[in-house]
């Protein structure tokens, strides 16, 4: 008889470009990369998919007023993301 090998997929939500990453980003990451790796140790193929909703009219609305924003002197977005990952006590803007 042929052994039939299982296989195992997972995948994770759609994480939106234009807010701050955020505790949950990390937490399903984390958690669907161990259950991932469980069933590797288990001799199981694996599909583990995740990735970032990066097209749609929303993104860029965000994405325009973030280079207008830029041309008039503020800091650019990845900058403030920065800054409120390196210090989350800040403010939001």
């Amino acid at each position: 008889m042929a052994q039939t090998s299982k296989s195992f997929y997972l995948t994770t939500p759609i994480y939106y470009v234009n807010d701050a990453p955020h505790i949950g980003h990390a937490y399903t990451t984390v958690a669907g990369d161990v259950i991932t790796r469980w069933h590797r140790q288990r001799q199981e193929n694996v599909w583990f998919l995740t990735g970032t909703d990066e097209h749609g009219q929303k993104v860029m609305r965000g994405r325009v007023q973030r280079f207008d924003a830029s041309r008039l002197g503020r800091p650019p977005r990845g900058d403030r993301v920065e800054a409120r990952l390196d210090d989350p006590r800040r403010e939001k803007r």
